[in-house]
């Protein structure tokens, strides 16, 4: 790191197995070993977007929580902030990729990061930080875990901003109105339609802002169609998503929160914000890994010149864009 964090994202990562071969996940003999966890993403997509970032958790003394954060702090990521737990083991998960969508089966409980606490806000290194980044998926892990997500919300922030990705997962038992609550305490709210459907009652990007008022900034996501940001005053704004060849889409999630975090940072115009968002997602899209290799700059600068006739015509392939 040459910079201080100006983001610091907390969350568990995990050892990420992925099939290295096609065929049905039984019969596959071969898995690709990586990393994955929704707060990590953020972390290691923001560095090539210019924004130095930094990522704090816990992994077991062993060879998948050293790998993970040796391959997290290649992206750019500091990750001096990471504990080692010598009693609990690192989580890992499995995914089955496929364009449809991936199955995916967690092995996290009693995992190092699960053990985490309040206590860790005391021993947040802050200095330079602009934006605390969480989810959903940490106060699901644990009490503790919970815990600490509400100590986070309540510190002290000045000028600094929390940003929450609800990131309902229906496998880990979220509690729906513990999500609502955490949600209505941050700054800047990322949420799908189809989860806000679930712990709201709506998608609508209107009506949602009625029901979570405190938020300034709340930025509703609806799939390969586009997303609605609405801030202060100002009608809603939505800005459809570009058309991607698909390869996986987990993990599409987290790039475009750290595109829309970059952008946000950067004093960029409420449709940069939602392009760059559009954009490092797409390059997710494009890979079965949940951090894509960044988009070409010159790519993504004619991207965001674009005119809306423009955008809309434009298809991001594994060749590069596709006008049609």
């Amino acid at each position: 790191m040459t910079s201080p964090p100006e983001v610091l994202c907390i969350g568990e990562s995990m050892a990420l197995f992925v099939p290295a071969e096609p065929g049905p996940p039984e019969q596959v003999r071969s898995w690709l070993r990586t990393f994955g966890g929704a707060e990590s993403n953020v972390a290691c997509h923001l560095p090539a977007l210019g924004v130095p970032s930094a990522w704090v958790s816990a992994v077991g003394d062993d060879p998948f929580g050293r790998a993970l954060v040796r391959e997290i702090a290649s992206a750019g990521v500091d990750v001096s902030g990471v504990e080692i737990d010598l009693a609990r083991p690192t989580g890992l998960y499995v995914k089955e990729s496929g364009a449809q969508g991936s199955p995916v089966r967690y092995y996290r409980t009693g995992s190092a990061a699960s053990a985490l606490g309040p206590d860790l806000v005391s021993r947040l290194h802050l200095g330079g930080v602009r934006v605390l980044h969480l989810s959903g998926i940490t106060p699901a892990l644990s009490a503790s875990c919970l815990a600490l997500v509400r100590a986070v919300l309540e510190a002290p922030r000045g000028e600094r901003l929390v940003s929450f990705d609800v990131n309902h997962r229906p496998a880990l038992g979220q509690d729906l109105s513990v999500l609502a609550e955490l949600a209505g305490r941050a700054d800047l709210v990322l949420t799908g339609d189809d989860e806000a459907e679930r712990v709201w009652g709506t998608g609508d990007p209107a009506r949602l802002r009625k029901l979570l008022p405190g938020p300034r900034t709340l930025v509703v996501k609806h799939g390969e169609r586009g997303a609605t940001l609405v801030e202060g005053e100002a009608a809603p704004l939505f800005e459809p998503a570009l058309r991607v060849d698909v390869i996986e889409p987990v993990g599409a999630g987290d790039a475009f929160a750290a595109g829309f975090l970059a952008a946000t940072l950067r004093g960029a115009d409420p449709s940069t914000r939602l392009r760059r968002g559009h954009l490092q997602a797409a390059a997710t899209l494009l890979t079965h890994d949940d951090v894509g290799v960044p988009l070409p700059a010159p790519v993504v600068d004619t991207l965001l010149r674009a005119d809306a006739e423009e955008w809309s015509a434009a298809r991001l392939t594994g060749e590069g864009v596709v006008v049609r």
